[in-house]
């Protein structure tokens, strides 16, 4: 990975962690079963999988990009051989 990547990154994670007040929280609430390190893991997951997804696709997710359907009113013509 580029070093301008890597300082982009460290960056947004930086901004993220400065938006979080740690104080307070039980090691339950940061590391337990439905913690805060868990939803964060299943946050990023989800958020690579959907951009994994559009890149292979080519297209958004719920965006018409890839809908093969007619709008209404129209109607599909078939050739028969």
């Amino acid at each position: 990975m580029a070093k301008t990547r890597q300082k982009k990154e460290k960056d947004a994670l930086d901004q993220l962690l400065d938006n979080i007040d740690f104080r307070g929280l039980t090691q339950d609430e940061v590391v337990g079963k439905d913690g805060l390190i868990k939803q964060l893991t299943g946050r990023i997951l989800q958020r690579a999988l959907e951009a994994e997804m559009t890149e292979h696709l080519g297209y958004e997710k719920n965006s018409n990009a890839g809908d093969n359907t007619f709008p209404i009113g129209q109607r599909a013509t078939f050739l028969s051989g």
